[in-house]
């Protein structure tokens, strides 16, 4: 039934949409459906109407056009002013996020949802069905994250979440941002820890023993040795022997890895008497391991000083 054949709207006085004079150069096909949904909506809207029938005209839109933020604000607004039961609404927006995976409505609106809770029991959970289908989600671990902060989940099974996603999938960089999160968000004492920044160093480089040329856990360890501090300092130089393992200069067929190669680059050109090994490892890199990148590399060999390239 349309809504203008509804008794319970017989008092409302639709809104048409209004698109200015004349005729727009590309006006959007509406279904005739969603359009008189939408001038339903904008006369309640205009009304500021506070409803059960408006609330229910935003589950409408919705499942018409997820992605419509403004009808997310306004559902927001009439669920806390009738003091709606809000597990409830968790209940009915599940199926919703299940079906539209990459809709960043949704998320923002389970964030006002469960901020207004004050409770995030069963969320965790339901972000595992979600990982289940895409493990890579950005707006589903942007989420997790504002979960992890705004209710102190530092400590309840974060860490251990991230082995097990990164044992699923070493590849996900989603999953190495998180554990980098989890472990160095709440600030920077953990970088002058040395039980903490060797535990994930020997994490890190257990991970890129599985995947040398995954980028992730590479970055991870040179943002280790940047940040590291105190008694946990890591000087760059000190991860030149695991880097060797997999970009031997002495055997440049051997290299396994383009980031070790990078890395040993790095490395070497902080010492004088090391620039030609850094120069060889540049080179190798622009002419055989990436060269699609040649002219950064390149680059970086021309600022290099007092190398001998003969």
């Amino acid at each position: 039934m349309s809504y203008s054949a509804s008794p319970l709207w017989a008092d409302i006085v639709p809104l048409p949409q209004d698109d200015g004079p004349g005729q727009p150069l590309a006006a959007i096909a509406y279904s005739e459906k969603y359009s008189e949904a939408m001038s339903y909506l904008r006369a309640v809207m205009a009304s500021n109407e506070m409803s059960e029938r408006a609330l229910d005209l935003t589950s409408d839109i919705i499942a018409l056009n997820p992605a419509h933020y403004t009808v997310w604000l306004y559902r927001v607004r009439i669920l806390l002013t009738l003091k709606k039961d809000l597990h409830a609404e968790l209940s009915w927006m599940n199926p919703v996020a299940l079906v539209h995976l990459k809709n960043y409505q949704i998320w923002h609106h389970r964030q006002t949802i469960i901020n207004a809770l004050n409770n995030p029991d069963g969320e965790t959970d339901f972000i595992s069905k979600m990982f289940a289908k895409d493990a890579k989600n950005y707006h589903v671990w942007s989420y997790r994250q504002w979960l992890v902060k705004r209710f102190s989940l530092w400590d309840a099974g974060e860490l251990e979440f991230t082995e097990q996603m990164l044992k699923e999938d070493v590849r996900n960089n989603s999953a190495w941002n998180h554990r980098w999160y989890v472990v160095f968000g709440r600030g920077d004492e953990a970088f002058a820890d040395p039980d903490i920044v060797m535990r994930e160093v020997f994490f890190t480089q257990q991970s890129i023993r599985l995947a040398p040329q995954n980028p992730s856990p590479w970055n991870y360890l040179r943002a280790l040795a940047r940040r590291a501090s105190g008694p946990a300092a890591l000087p760059l130089s000190s991860l030149q022997p695991f880097a060797n393992t997999f970009a031997p200069l002495s055997a440049p067929d051997a290299v396994k890895s383009t980031h070790a190669l990078d890395l040993l680059a790095e490395i070497h050109s902080e010492n004088e008497a090391d620039k030609d090994k850094a120069y060889q490892a540049l080179e190798l890199l622009a002419t055989r391991y990436d060269p699609i990148r040649a002219n950064y590399w390149n680059y970086r060999r021309a600022t290099l000083e007092g190398v001998k390239t003969v």
